[in-house]
């Protein structure tokens, strides 16, 4: 049975970066608030009329490039976002169709923060049990259309940005790479704690003025309890997929955290015991992309951290759903 081998990585923000001292002058919030708060010191946001397929799009492309591949060579597409360009259809078939190779099947999957590792688990069955070889996987997100961009907002609108990661899966026959293992989780019963509420079909019409006004529209966040969750599920599920493997924290190389807040983060390592360099975050710089959080900075972690050929990466994230996910990959 093959084995899922990342081939490329590709990357891509908008241009327009925000930084905090830009959101203070739209909010009640300053650049040591968020900082203290979240690790986070700026984050790309696109221009009017700029989609998370175009984002895509553009991360395809470059990873395509890396890895010599064309378009063509692309079997499928496994889309993860919680903001696609419109209600309906997924963003896989819009990209699709910019990458040019109708018939290409694509599903979108919306786990938010989990989307790029609950896509991974998917890419990874399709690639072991033969149905593909060669599978794009993308994580990409526009949240800044999505914000209140106000003081009655700011606990959520200081932390997200926008951003794309594309890794192009193939199949290989080497037993020293590829993904060892994915696990994944979720708990309904927090779903109200970390959600848009509107629009939605539970409601007649689907969209209102009220929803604007009352600021349905916009995401919440009950931002202790899913602090305290996040900082026990996601060491929790590596150690799982570690024990699953026969492996501990000792061996990995690399972790990836999903940029939610750098506080998180510093947790997470502290409980599994990694030094610094054996960790990386860009929080810093991008905010949380959901989706496109762990590719964004698993492309660049690699590099920082002198990943070789064989060496083990472990990837984790938590997010909305609740959900929660890992993996763990031999480079």
């Amino acid at each position: 049975m093959p084995r899922t081998a990342f081939a490329a990585i590709g990357t891509y923000v908008p241009p327009r970066v925000v930084t905090n001292h830009e959101l203070a002058t739209l909010m009640d919030t300053s650049d040591d608030w968020i900082r203290q708060r979240t690790g986070i010191e700026e984050r790309h946001w696109v221009e009017p009329g700029v989609g998370a397929s175009d984002l895509a799009c553009e991360a395809t492309k470059r990873a395509l490039d890396q890895a010599g591949w064309q378009a063509s060579d692309i079997e499928a597409i496994v889309y993860a976002t919680l903001s696609s360009d419109h209600m309906f259809p997924g963003d896989g078939c819009f990209l699709n169709a910019k990458l040019g190779i109708p018939g290409v099947p694509a599903v979108d999957i919306r786990n938010q923060c989990t989307g790029f590792l609950y896509g991974l688990s998917i890419a990874d069955a399709w690639i072991r049990t033969g149905q593909y070889r060669r599978v794009l996987l993308v994580g990409s997100e526009v949240h800044s259309t999505g914000l209140d961009v106000s003081t009655r907002g700011r606990d959520t609108a200081v932390i997200f940005g926008d951003g794309a990661g594309a890794a192009l899966l193939e199949a290989t026959d080497d037993p020293g790479r590829g993904v060892l293992a994915t696990r994944l989780h979720a708990d309904g019963r927090f779903a109200r704690d970390l959600w848009t509420d509107a629009p939605g079909s539970v409601y007649s019409p689907r969209a209102n003025q009220a929803q604007i006004d009352s600021g349905a529209i916009y995401p919440h966040m009950e931002g202790q309890k899913v602090f305290k969750h996040a900082v026990v599920k996601m060491p929790e599920v590596v150690r799982e997929a570690l024990d699953a493997t026969g492996l501990t924290a000792a061996d990995v190389k690399l972790l990836v955290p999903h940029q939610a807040n750098l506080r998180i983060s510093e947790m997470v390592q502290r409980s599994l015991g990694l030094p610094d360099e054996r960790v990386f975050n860009n929080i810093q710089k991008y905010g949380n992309t959901t989706a496109a959080s762990i590719p964004l900075c698993l492309a660049e972690g690699v590099a920082a951290r002198g990943v070789a050929r064989g060496d083990l990466v472990a990837l984790a994230a938590f997010g909305a759903g609740f959900t929660w996910a890992s993996a763990l990959v031999r480079w």
